[in-house]
C-alpha cells in the first residue's frame, strides 16, 4: 500500500469531526472558552495546540522542553508567559538565545524598556542615545552599557573561573540575577531568575551570538592582552550541552519509561537544538530510540523555503526528531508568537493544575552518568574509536 492509500478513509469519517457551529463570544467568555470555539485555519491550529498541551502535556510523565527564538524577553513576554508557565510546571528545560537571555537581565537589574513606534527616525535615536527593537525603545547607555558593565562584574566571580556549558553558566547566572530580582523587589520578572529557583536547565545553542557571548570574549581578549589567562579561566564548551541535553530526553524515555513533549516557539537554533537530542541518541551514541512523542510549533516561517524555522513535524519525523507513529500528536500553528504564545499560556493556566517541578538541573550528574552508561553498552565502535584516540599525541 503506498502512502497516499494509508490516508484514505470512507466519507463518514471525513465528515465525522466536530461541526462548525461556534457559541456566541459574550461578556462571560473566558481566554478558554474563545480559544475552544476557535474552528478553522491557524485559529484552528492555535486551538488544537492549546488543546495538546493541556491534554497531554499535562500529565506528570510527560517532560517539557521549551525552545524561544526571536526577540520575546524585550517584548515581556518573561514576565507574561514565560515564567507563570515554569512556575506551573510545563517547563522542564529551556533552549534559548544568547540575546533573549540577555536582555532578559533588564528587568532582573530593574533597567526600563518602553512601548514606542517602529516608524521613527533611526538616525535621530541613534543620535539620541535610543536603540530600537521594533516598537521597543530602550537607552543605549542607561540599559545596554549598563547592563554589559554589571554582566562583566558577574563573570569574575570565581565560580564562573572552569570550562563549563550554557547551562551552568545560566545556573550560576540565574543564582545572582536572583538576588538582583528580590533587592529590587519587582517581582518576578527574570526567566533566568525563575529558571534558577524551580531547577530549570537553560541552553544556548549558540553562545557566542549574543551580547552575553561578546562580553565572554571580551573579558578573554582583556586576559590575553594583560598575560592574565591564568586567572580568568571561563570557557563556553557547547558539547557540555549537547551531552546534557541529549541525557534529559534519554532519561526521560529510556530510564523513567515516560514521554516528552517539545513546545518550540519560533525557529531557528533554539528549535534544532532542542530536537537534535533524538538524532544524537539514535544516529551519534547509537542507542534505540524513536524520537519525541509531542509537538508543538508556533512560527511565522514558510516550510516551503527549506529552513528549519518553518519546517514541520512531518519532516522532523524523517530525522527521527519526532516519533512517526505520534505525528497525530503533533500541532504546527502559523501566527506571530507575541500573539499566540500569552494566549496558549493563558489557556494552560485556565484549565490545567500546576505539575509537579522535576528540577532536572539538580540531576546534571545524575543524566549523565545514563547517558554514558547507555552509550558504553550500545555503540559499536566505542573499541574502535578508543583505540585510534589513544594513539593521538598527549
Amino acid at each position: 500500500m503506498d502512502h497516499h492509500m494509508k490516508h484514505q478513509m470512507a466519507r463518514k469519517d471525513y465528515l465525522s469531526g466536530k461541526r462548525v457551529l461556534p457559541k456566541p463570544i459574550s461578556r462571560k467568555s473566558t481566554i478558554a472558552s474563545v480559544i475552544d470555539n476557535l474552528d478553522a485555519y491557524n485559529g484552528g491550529r492555535l486551538r488544537a495546540a492549546c488543546q495538546l498541551m493541556s491534554e497531554k502535556y499535562s500529565q506528570k510523565d510527560v517532560t517539557i522542553g521549551l525552545s524561544i527564538a526571536g526577540a520575546l524577553t524585550p517584548a515581556g513576554l518573561g514576565p507574561s508567559t514565560i515564567i507563570p508557565l515554569m512556575n506551573h510546571g510545563f517547563v522542564d528545560w529551556l533552549v534559548a538565545t544568547g540575546a533573549n537571555m540577555y536582555h532578559d537581565l533588564h528587568y532582573a537589574f530593574n533597567m526600563p524598556m518602553f512601548r514606542g513606534r517602529h516608524d521613527v527616525d533611526d538616525a535621530d535615536l541613534r543620535d539620541k542615545g535610543v536603540t530600537r527593537i521594533y516598537d521597543i525603545l530602550f537607552d543605549y547607555e542607561d540599559v545596554l552599557m549598563a547592563t554589559d558593565r554589571i554582566l562583566r562584574k558577574i563573570m569574575l566571580r570565581p565560580e564562573f573561573q572552569k570550562e563549563m556549558g550554557t547551562r551552568e553558566y545560566y545556573h550560576h547566572l540565574g543564582k545572582v540575577i536572583n538576588e538582583y530580582e528580590r533587592k529590587n523587589k519587582i517581582g518576578e520578572v527574570s526567566v533566568l531568575a525563575a529558571a534558577y529557583r524551580n531547577g530549570i536547565p537553560v541552553f544556548t545553542s549558540s553562545p557566542g551570538d549574543s551580547t552575553i557571548g561578546m562580553n565572554v570574549a571580551g573579558l578573554e581578549l582583556l586576559a590575553e592582552a594583560k598575560g592574565l589567562k591564568d586567572y580568568f579561566k571561563l570557557k563556553i564548551n557547547p558539547s557540555i550541552d549537547v551531552n546534557d541535553s541529549t541525557a534529559i530526553i534519554l532519561n526521560a524515555k529510556q530510564y523513567e519509561k515516560g514521554k516528552t513533549g517539545v513546545l518550540l516557539i519560533g525557529g531557528g537554533s533554539p528549535k534544532n537544538f532542542l530536537l537534535q537530542t533524538e538524532p544524537q541518541i539514535q544516529e551519534v551514541l547509537m542507542i534505540p530510540e524513536a524520537g519525541q512523542d509531542y509537538d508543538i510549533n508556533i512560527t511565522d516561517a514558510r516550510p516551503d523555503t527549506g529552513g528549519l524555522s518553518g519546517a514541520p513535524p512531518s519532516e522532523a519525523a524523517s530525522w527521527g526528531k519526532i516519533d512517526p507513529t505520534k505525528l497525530d500528536e503533533t500541532v504546527t500553528a502559523y501566527i506571530d508568537v507575541t500573539v499566540a504564545f500569552p494566549l496558549l499560556a493563558a489557556y494552560v493556566l485556565q484549565t490545567t493544575k500546576p505539575k509537579k517541578l522535576k528540577r532536572l538541573s539538580e540531576r546534571t550528574d545524575e543524566l549523565r552518568q545514563k547517558l554514558i552508561q547507555s552509550y558504553l553498552e550500545n555503540n559499536k565502535e566505542i573499541g574502535e574509536l578508543s583505540d585510534m584516540m589513544k594513539k593521538l599525541t598527549p
